[in-house]
């Protein structure tokens, strides 16, 4: 669970500033909780079809943010995923 301290580490940090909380990288990293947890939850409820949903949503709108924001700013985007832990997607 150390990657769970870090994310927690790194909302703490971004919810100080609470004028960043519409920045992607807050976006994406509250995200990333939340799909860790959902996954953390889905392990011990491997029927619940609702949450499976809902992680596939969650999933969806980091992927888009985090596309957007390779595309915008590339270095921003490779210190995040560093940050976060996260696979690079991939490209066609």
């Amino acid at each position: 669970m150390v990657k769970n301290s870090f994310i927690s580490i790194l909302l703490k940090e971004q919810e100080e500033n609470k004028e960043n909380r519409g920045s992607i990288e807050f976006q994406v990293v509250s995200f990333t909780n939340k799909i860790r947890r959902l996954t953390s939850h889905l392990e011990l409820h491997k029927k619940d079809y609702l949450s499976q949903r809902g992680l596939r949503k969650i999933l969806g709108k980091r992927q888009r943010l985090l596309a957007y924001l390779s595309k915008k700013n590339r270095a921003r985007y490779k210190e995040l995923i560093g940050q976060l832990d996260i696979r690079e997607r991939k490209t066609r």
